[in-house]
């Protein structure tokens, strides 16, 4: 099969060209668009999110032959958690070239983080079909770039810092409360409160419930970190 501009636009942008076309078409479909005679790319995604885990594993180590276990996980999880994977997927214009029901087309599809981190590890694995381990590890250094070598080495996401506190203090985990919802559904805006079992609380606002707990828990996290 031949692939459209889009399609040959954007093997520009990622630097790879599919010798298998309908490898990248699968990639880009989405469950809304499939049917009995079109693949979508959710199989696709699964193996695409073990081919970089597996990629960043091993870049991790390499990078770092004396890091622990316990330092390498909150690097790893910060290179491969859905906010990174949208993040490149964002950088390459990939929501230019999904495919998309009607109804996720009105709600914003293109623009979800979800879909887009989905969709970014469809790729992942559509390279690894069509070229190989050595193409797709190749695909993943070159899109995440320095983000490999700039991860913090202390790379906890804020929720994890936040219960290790409460943990070390004898509290139980924090809680998370939606608080409200507003705007459209193609554009959410939640609400969230993190509190902790000794009264202190954040509240924080995202297009997501999990950035807004997360947005929370940092914020809870400072005020409970700064010199009295």
């Amino acid at each position: 099969m031949k692939l459209n501009a889009d399609l040959r636009a954007f093997e520009g942008r990622i630097g790879y060209h599919f010798t298998k076309p309908e490898l990248l078409n699968r990639a880009v479909t989405h469950a809304s668009m499939s049917s009995a005679n079109r693949d979508d790319n959710q199989r696709l995604e699964f193996l695409g999110d073990r081919v970089l885990g597996l990629v960043m594993a091993e870049a991790l180590l390499n990078l770092d032959p004396a890091a622990t276990e316990g330092q390498l996980a909150p690097r790893f999880n910060a290179l491969v958690r859905k906010e990174a994977c949208a993040e490149v997927a964002r950088e390459i214009d990939m929501g230019a070239v999904l495919k998309l029901g009607r109804s996720e087309m009105l709600s914003g599809g293109r623009r979800k983080q979800a879909l887009l981190g989905d969709a970014i590890e469809a790729i992942i694995a559509a390279v690894y079909l069509d070229g190989g381990f050595d193409e797709s590890r190749a695909l993943i250094l070159r899109l995440w770039g320095t983000r490999v070598l700039q991860v913090k080495q202390d790379a906890r996401d804020a929720k994890t810092a936040l219960q290790e506190w409460a943990r070390a203090r004898g509290l139980p985990p924090p809680a998370y409360v939606q608080t409200d919802r507003q705007g459209p559904d193609h554009a959410p805006v939640f609400t969230i409160t993190a509190r902790i079992e000794s009264g202190a609380s954040a509240v924080a606002s995202a297009p997501s419930k999990r950035q807004a707990e997360q947005a929370a828990a940092k914020t809870l996290l400072a005020q409970l970190e700064r010199p009295s």
